[in-house]
């Protein structure tokens, strides 16, 4: 135990479907043996934060939700060997650590990712969160619910990082970047001299371009409606874009491609886009799905037009990344200047959340993150 059982401190609580998250006051408790505290300085906003507010994945509310956060290691659990108290932490995604699927290799495939990560509580249901009547508030979202001063993170999902550059700057690799990046590095391991697509140029499709440059991709199309956005992706690295709203994105990467696309990554979301994505893929191309859909989402496809080409397609969580050492791996590619991240990134004080929100909804800012507390 720390020196306080328990502390007070600020968090944005989610009360209700679809309601806009106010800061409260709410006590956090200590670490148990395998989770570590950590002083949050910094946490990006994401859409899944929005999919979780608006029920379309089912997590309990009331929720503390952030699950982009960054901060100081401030108390540790006795199980914990990684981390000690003072480190910079970034903080990813939950998984188990047990099943099959993280034993191969694969933990952002975890068979368990929904209640590690959605469950809203530790897996024995408790939670480390309570509001001033003393009522329980879900939390260990993505084992961190990092819209709060204090986090309760798990020891298998903090990733340390040098004290050299800004927590403020690193945060979003936990999720929305290491996804764009670890899709088309780890997953669909885009070739040199390959053609490559995506679907959606926010903060993961914009991740995706960056990372399709470092991979030697020689054609790199971004397809959105936003022209400022596709202007963004040809200065990161776009050898193409096409606005949808202006010309038939199938046609135009074939035309682009001549053969069709050897990749495409839907990162929109959209049933109608990912037809477009499998679409506009040649013979063995593949498509990448890392869109947040509602559950029970579905699209049709033409079954001849997958099967006689031989097209694949690919679900993708989080890059199916093993984020202790993909983070590392951004965070030098980002030194050597091929990784330019924090051109997508927009500071908002913490008590501006709700502008945060909003502004990420409409479009105007890529990737707000939050400015929680200081180092």
């Amino acid at each position: 135990m720390g020196i306080h059982d328990n502390r007070l401190i600020k968090a944005a609580v989610f009360r209700g479907k679809g309601k806009a998250p106010a800061i409260e006051d709410v006590t956090i408790g200590e670490p148990r043996a395998d989770e570590v505290l950590v002083r949050v300085v910094a946490c990006g906003v994401c859409h899944t934060d929005m999919v979780v507010r608006d029920q379309l994945l089912p997590m309990p509310l009331p929720a503390v939700l952030g699950h982009e956060g960054a901060g100081v290691v401030e108390a540790v659990g006795s199980n914990v060997t990684k981390v000690a108290p003072g480190d910079h932490v970034v903080m990813s995604f939950a998984f188990c650590g047990d099943c099959y699927l993280c034993d191969s290799g694969h933990p952002a495939h975890c068979a368990n990712i929904l209640p590690t990560n959605f469950g809203g509580s530790r897996a024995d249901g408790s939670t480390g969160i309570t509001d001033t009547d003393g009522k329980p508030v879900h939390d260990h979202f993505f084992a961190q619910s990092a819209f709060a001063q204090y986090s309760l993170a798990n020891m298998n999902n903090v990733v340390k990082v040098p004290t050299d550059l800004p927590l403020d700057l690193l945060a979003p690799l936990g999720c929305g970047l290491q996804t764009g990046a670890g899709a088309v590095l780890n997953a669909l391991k885009v070739r040199p001299g390959s053609s490559f697509v995506v679907f959606g140029t926010g903060a993961v499709g914009l991740a995706a371009v960056m990372a399709a440059r470092i991979a030697g991709a020689t054609q790199i199309i971004a397809v959105d409606i936003n022209a400022d956005r596709l202007n963004l992706a040809k200065e990161l690295g776009a050898t193409h874009t096409i606005n949808a709203k202006e010309e038939d994105p199938v046609t135009k990467v074939q035309e682009i491609s001549v053969k069709g696309a050897d990749f495409s990554l839907e990162a929109s979301g959209h049933g109608s886009v990912l037809r477009q994505a499998v679409d506009c893929l040649g013979f063995f191309g593949t498509c990448g799905i890392v869109g947040a859909s509602p559950l029970g989402s579905e699209v049709s496809l033409d079954i001849n037009g997958v099967m006689i080409p031989a097209k694949r397609i690919m679900g993708i969580v989080q890059g199916d990344v093993i984020a202790s050492t993909f983070i590392p791996t951004l965070i030098e590619y980002y030194r050597q200047g091929r990784f330019p991240f924090d051109r997508l990134i927009k500071h908002y004080d913490f008590a501006d959340i709700n502008q945060a929100i909003a502004d990420s909804e409409s479009g105007k800012t890529i990737k707000p993150v939050l400015r929680i507390g200081t180092v």
